[in-house]
């Protein structure tokens, strides 16, 4: 383990403690402050779990289990899809344009962050996987790092075991309640089995085969389903099938974190949230703001506090959220200046008024190209503004290497309808509009549908609302494009 140190100030601790034996039957609320286990997966599709549609047969009995016995969350979504720069929404409450990191750089170090506030509050700081992800290091005041490197590249569920038993007793054995954050890198590539994982050629050279242990299960090509947003093709399928394999290693991963929660002894104290950082490493999810792009499997468990087995199909949560939620239910100080609400009414059973829409965003991909997007989602429709679409400019991102655009383009030769996807997805047009509900995986832009105009008008006026009280740096350039329609 690597230990670091943070500047902020300690406080009295107060002891994280176990539950006292209760009779039978009695409900007691757990005493002190709250334990965090906070589980993100890499580029995992929200409806790729079971409990949220996914007809791959075994794909995830762990993060079923963990929505059997807490909350899930139907309208979740992530405030950008791409993983360092959602990271750090989610540690700082504040959309990428106000915390400073729009891309892969460091937060802005005058930023506060939620580890600093529960450094402040007396918990211990831990992280696994995902290290370099979340920047300036002294920012985020872990007092346990795990690097990826240390986990066999972030995919070894026996690590991540071993890890969190020895992180577990380290807050038992100093009596402070802890916020620890787990990285699974699956699924994000390389898939499972795939020509990327086994190695890649360089210079001539080829690179030793990744250390990456095998998924319990590896799934065939007809064993899996299709998601809507990609074409049903050969090469398309195979990959789709090395994706599930990571998607079913991924929750022999949380399997292992709650096995080691759970023989802590300190799992009735604890707050487990799991949630996929963005959408899939494919076209039309991650990197984008589309409904697959930002949607996310949101799901918590605190013993006692919340209902086993409930779903909230009503409140819209995002990444912004997290940072208040997690001090408010910690019992730390509020931090001014957040973008995002707590959403510990919710959990309570409680409802929430303004929860009836998200606005998410996109800046810059992992190679620095830029390309600006805007969404503001409402239970039905979806509105995106992509002011870097100007017919000449093709989107370029890592969702593109693999085999699935590979397959795309070329099937494009010869079939209309992958051929439109294709320059779409290269080119994109100015303004989409969506029915989500009916039409999820985004096929048909109503942005010129005469019977949907009424609804195009209530999401551009919210996005301007939301661009206005943010500073959103895009403000202008909207404004002006509204003023010309």
């Amino acid at each position: 383990m690597r230990i670091f140190t943070c500047l902020s100030v300690l406080v009295p601790v107060i002891m994280a403690g176990v539950l006292p034996a209760v009779a039978a039957g009695d409900v007691v609320k757990p005493t002190g402050q709250p334990n965090v286990l906070f589980i993100t997966v890499d580029d995992m599709n929200y409806d790729s779990a079971g409990v949220t549609g996914c007809k791959v047969p075994d794909i995830t009995p762990n993060i079923d289990k963990l929505a059997a016995d807490g909350m899930r969350f139907v309208h979740a979504h992530v405030t950008i899809a791409v993983c360092q720069p959602n990271r750090s929404v989610l540690m700082t409450g504040r959309y990428p344009y106000r915390n400073g990191a729009e891309g892969f750089e460091p937060i802005d170090p005058k930023v506060p962050t939620l580890q600093e506030s529960l450094r402040a509050a007396g918990y211990i700081n831990g992280i696994f996987g995902k290290t370099r992800h979340l920047q300036p290091e002294h920012k985020f005041c872990w007092d346990v790092a795990i690097r990826a490197n240390e986990l066999s590249n972030g995919r070894d569920p026996a690590k991540y075991y071993k890890h969190a038993e020895a992180f577990f007793q380290k807050a038992k054995d100093e009596g402070k309640p802890f916020f620890l954050m787990a990285n699974s890198h699956d699924p994000h590539r390389p898939f499972a089995g795939s020509d990327q994982e086994k190695g890649r050629v360089k210079k001539g050279k080829k690179q030793n085969p990744r250390p990456y242990p095998n998924p319990g299960r590896i799934y065939k090509p007809d064993e899996i389903v299709i998601p809507g947003i990609l074409p049903d093709i050969p090469e398309v399928r195979k990959e789709i099938a090395e994706y599930f394999s990571s998607v079913h290693r991924c929750d022999e991963t949380v399997g292992e974190l709650l096995r080691a929660l759970a023989e802590s002894g300190l799992e009735d104290n604890t707050i487990v949230m799991i949630l996929s950082d963005n959408g899939m490493a494919l076209p039309y999810a991650k990197t984008n703001v589309y409904f697959n792009s930002t949607r996310t499997p949101w799901i918590v468990r605190w013993p006692v506090r919340v209902e086993p087995g409930t779903v909230d199909s009503e409140h819209f949560i995002s990444s912004i959220d997290f940072m208040p939620t997690i001090l408010e239910a910690a019992g730390a100080k509020p931090v001014p200046g957040l973008d995002g609400k707590s959403f510990l009414p919710l959990l309570e059973g409680k409802h929430q008024k303004g929860r009836d829409h998200v606005y998410t965003v996109f800046h810059q991909t992992a190679g620095k190209r830029r390309y600006e997007m805007r969404s503001v989602q409402n239970a039905r429709f979806g509105y995106i503004y992509n002011p870097w679409s100007d017919g000449e400019t093709i989107f370029l991102n890592e969702s593109q290497s693999g085999r699935s655009f590979k397959a795309m383009k070329a099937a494009a030769e010869h079939d209309e309808k992958i051929a439109a996807r294709v320059k779409l997805f290269q080119y994109r047009v100015p303004e989409e509009l969506f029915d989500y509900q009916n039409d999820p995986c985004a096929l048909k832009n109503l942005i010129d549908e005469p019977t949907c105009r009424s609804e195009l008008d209530k999401l551009r006026k919210k996005m301007l609302e939301v661009m206005r009280t943010t500073s959103d740096p895009l403000l202008e350039k909207f404004q002006k494009k509204l003023s010309a329609h």
